[in-house]
């Protein structure tokens, strides 16, 4: 997958602990990959450090099938997962190796493989990672990616970012997380030395570690650029950024204009871009020079991709500010998904070409913009949550009527119990990991449906 000789003396990636070259993290990889002894299923629980690196580069570069998790993945998702899917190891931080009862086999970097007593399902050859989709909210439902789908992908971004070997980018997403992994995947092409640090924008020492180690870029979500704004981002010193990129939902059109006109000012490149796990990461940019007069677009196609839109019967729309579903075709997209052990021997179901489900229009210009959802998903900061897997959790839980909409950022959850308010937005908060501002909970005195007795979403969307 990566060529690492090509860099061998280089930086590959710094911590907060240590630093490692692509030689080191090559034959890190390989001596973890013989310890496996083969391909196999591994569960990973991600944190952004070299250990977590070491595992997912070597499992990939040696025909191993990782399954990218983060580490404070809610124990029981996890254990409907193993259960499903029945890795035979799993790779995790050694500190929290005492919470798992399977046998530790190998350690190195903070980090210790487990064996699992699991028999391994038979996996496609050209199958190379696997993601979660709506895994925030408990379903085992997984993203099977191919080799070809990772370095499609990469070669793109580093094509269209114009990432080389002096780019040094700091980690502010999980490496589980599509868009985090894409920084990652372009920048060891390219032969650049990732900064890796487990601290959030909001705490200092994430700003001591970006200026200490000469960070050039970072990426964000939605909520990232809110957050960097009333942390005064404007009027930070930081010399050696160079590149912004924005992806993971969509940035207000305000706040992209801010970004975009900060980056000009300052002699900066404010990408803002769109993807889907199912595209393995990304299907659109917006090259930087036009991010002021175009701000609020999601752009063009990737290099070596096609967008088009089409309407309700299937019809390509070809005219300029008329709405249709977003397709993307492109060797990025993806083989299909999984939801049960059996389906990793499946070869590739979607044949180069994804329906998105969002739907958008067209400029005069060839330039792109989401406008909404056709399905009923939501992104919150850059998480993307089932809405109607959100209510089954919850009349499952709590035995309540329930209906969930909202915008990204913010689901509104409407139950017909006046006294579980607070327990539904804390539950719903744990099974997602999301901070419960992210959710508010009312009080209705009946769900509205029409005669068929289906549920009048919009009818709610009006009080949301």
């Amino acid at each position: 997958m990566w060529k690492f000789s090509d860099y061998a003396d280089s930086c590959a990636a710094v911590d907060e602990l240590r630093n490692i070259s692509y030689s080191e993290l090559e034959n890190a990889g390989d001596t973890l990959a013989k310890v496996v002894g083969g391909r196999a299923l591994v569960f990973c629980l991600c944190r952004n450090t070299i250990g977590s690196l070491i595992g997912y580069t070597g499992f990939i570069n040696n025909g191993i099938v990782p399954l990218l998790l983060d580490e404070g993945i809610d124990k029981e998702l996890l254990s409907v997962l193993t259960d499903t899917y029945k890795p035979m190891y799993l790779w995790m931080a050694s500190e929290i190796v005492t919470e798992f009862k399977f046998k530790v086999t190998y350690q190195t970097h903070g980090f210790s493989l487990l064996k699992t007593d699991f028999d391994q399902f038979p996996m496609y050859e050209n199958l190379a990672l696997l993601l979660t989709t709506s895994g925030s909210t408990g379903s085992p439902k997984l993203v099977r990616q191919s080799y070809k789908n990772i370095l499609s992908n990469t070669q793109s971004i580093v094509e269209y970012l114009e990432i080389d070997y002096t780019e040094r980018p700091i980690t502010t997403l999980p490496m589980n997380y599509t868009y985090g992994l894409s920084i990652i995947n372009s920048h060891l092409f390219a032969g650049g030395c990732i900064l890796m640090t487990t601290k959030g924008i909001l705490q200092r020492e994430f700003w001591q570690f970006f200026k200490e180690n000469k960070a050039t870029s970072f990426g964000g979500i939605p909520y990232t650029y809110e957050m960097l704004k009333k942390l005064r981002f404007f009027k930070m010193d930081l010399p050696t950024l160079r590149t912004m990129t924005q992806a993971g939902g969509k940035l207000s059109p305000e706040l992209h204009r801010e970004y975009a006109m900060y980056a000009k000012e300052h002699g900066k490149r404010f990408y803002v871009m769109y993807g889907q796990t199912e595209a393995t990461a990304r299907m659109s940019y917006l090259p930087y020079k036009q991010s002021l007069n175009k701000y609020g677009s999601i752009g063009i196609s990737i290099p070596g991709g096609t967008l088009t839109l089409i309407d309700v019967n299937g019809n390509e729309i070809i005219e300029p500010e008329i709405i249709g579903e977003l397709v993307y075709c492109g060797d990025n997209v993806t083989l299909g998904y999984a939801e049960r052990g059996n389906d990793l021997i499946k070869r590739d179901e979607f044949n180069g070409v994804l329906h998105t489900g969002d739907m958008a229009k067209l400029d005069r210009d060839g330039f792109y913009y989401i406008v909404g959802r056709k399905k009923r998903f939501l992104k919150i900061f850059g998480n993307r949550v089932n809405l109607d897997e959100a209510e089954r959790l919850i009349k499952t839980e709590f035995d309540v009527e329930c209906c969930c909409v909202g915008i990204d950022d913010k689901m509104s959850i409407y139950i017909t119990s006046d006294s579980l308010l607070r327990d539904v937005k804390l539950f719903i908060a744990k099974k997602t990991g999301l901070n419960p501002s992210s959710f508010e909970v009312k009080f209705i005195k009946e769900i509205p449906k029409n005669e068929a007795g289906k549920t009048l979403y919009s009818a709610l969307e009006g009080l949301a």
